[in-house]
C-alpha cells in the first residue's frame, strides 16, 4: 500500500473509532482488539496498531498485555487535542463543549492580548492590525471562508505575540474551534458589526502598546460570546 493508501485508510478508521468513544456508542470500559478493527474496516494489522496508539495518545483508550485495548472515561481524554475537539463539538455534547472552550478562552485571551501589547515585535503589531482590517473588509462582504482564515490568524497571532509559551500553545486550540464551529453551520451568514469593531479595538491596542486597553477590548469581545452564543431571531452570532 502506498504512503498515501495508507494515511487515508488509517485516518478513516481514527476518524470512525474517534467519533465512537467521544459521542458515547463506545463507554468507558469497553474493550477492543486489533483483529476486530482489522475485521471490521478491512484494513492491515498495521493500520489498526496505529490507529490504537494515536487513539491511546489522546487517552482514548488504553492497552494493556492480557486485558487487551480498553476505551477510557472522558476524565481520562486530552481535551485539548484539536481532533478530540472537533469530534466532540460534533456530538451530543456540543453545547457543554462550547461553553467550556468559550470558558477557557475568556480566562486565557485576554490575558494574552495585554501581554501582546507590551511584548509584540514591530512586525506582530502592524500584522494585528492589517488582520483587524481585513476581517471588517471580509465580513462587510459575507466571504465568511477567507473571513475565518484571516479570524484564525489573528487570535493565533495574539497568542504567540504574548510572549508566554502556555498560551501559545493553545493556538491549535482556538483555531479548532473557530474553525469547528463554521464547518459545523454554528456561524452566521454576516458578522455583526460590533464583533468587527471589536477585533480592530483590540488590534489598535496592541498595535499601540496600551496592555490594558488591549485586555479590556479583548475581555469585551469574548464576554459577548460567552453571554449570547445565538442572539434570539437574528440569525447572527458574534464572530470572535
Amino acid at each position: 500500500m502506498s504512503r498515501a493508501g495508507f494515511e487515508n485508510r488509517h485516518d478513516a478508521v481514527l476518524e470512525a473509532i474517534g467519533r465512537e468513544i467521544t459521542h458515547g456508542d463506545l463507554a468507558p470500559g469497553d474493550t477492543l482488539t486489533l483483529e476486530h478493527i482489522q475485521n471490521r474496516f478491512g484494513v492491515s494489522r498495521t493500520v489498526a496498531r496505529e490507529t490504537m496508539r494515536i487513539l491511546e495518545s489522546m487517552g482514548l483508550v488504553t492497552s494493556r498485555r492480557r486485558v487487551g485495548i480498553t476505551v477510557q472515561d472522558a476524565a481520562a481524554w486530552n481535551v485539548f487535542d484539536p481532533r478530540v475537539i472537533w469530534w466532540r463539538l460534533d456530538g451530543n455534547g456540543r453545547d457543554t463543549q462550547l461553553r467550556s472552550l468559550t470558558e477557557l478562552r475568556v480566562a486565557v485571551e485576554p490575558l494574552a492580548a495585554s501581554a501582546a501589547a507590551r511584548n509584540a515585535s514591530a512586525e506582530q503589531r502592524t500584522r494585528v492590525v492589517e488582520l483587524g482590517a481585513r476581517m471588517r473588509g471580509l465580513g462587510e462582504r459575507g466571504l465568511l471562508a477567507d473571513f475565518l482564515d484571516a479570524d484564525v490568524a489573528f487570535h493565533t497571532l495574539l497568542l504567540e505575540a504574548s510572549g508566554n509559551e502556555m498560551f501559545a500553545a493553545l493556538a491549535d486550540v482556538v483555531a479548532a474551534v473557530l474553525r469547528g464551529r463554521t464547518q459545523l453551520g454554528l456561524m452566521p451568514r454576516q458578522p455583526v458589526p460590533e464583533a468587527l469593531d471589536a477585533h480592530e479595538n483590540v488590534a489598535r491596542a496592541v498595535a499601540a502598546g496600551q496592555d490594558r486597553r488591549a485586555e479590556d477590548a479583548m475581555r469585551a469581545l469574548l464576554g459577548e460570546v460567552r453571554e449570547a452564543m445565538v442572539p434570539p431571531d437574528t440569525g447572527q452570532l458574534s464572530l470572535d
